[in-house]
């Protein structure tokens, strides 16, 4: 990871800031009431990362477009879920 985010050229506070995010989309994922804001904050980190790969790292990009696909599916679901 410290290659990539050398070759992306925004530094490594970057790779701690992209982290730091993914670590917190991920506990709200599990969280019920807010779980709908993790997946969109981890869903734009992802957004991010494709947008890398298509520009300036290149090769695997597939798995961004699949965790997208996901979190898409996750935000769906949770906004058409009855409220308890």
């Amino acid at each position: 990871m410290v290659a990539e985010f050398n070759t992306v050229g925004l530094g490594q506070w970057f790779r701690y800031f992209t982290g730091t995010l993914e670590l917190i989309g991920g506990v709200m994922v599990l969280l019920p009431r807010v779980s709908i804001f993790g997946a969109a904050v981890m869903l734009t980190v992802d957004l991010g990362a494709l947008i890398a790969h298509l520009t300036v790292l290149g090769g695997d990009w597939i798995h961004a477009v699949v965790m997208a696909a996901l979190l898409v599916l996750l935000i769906y679901l949770q906004r058409t879920a009855p409220d308890h």
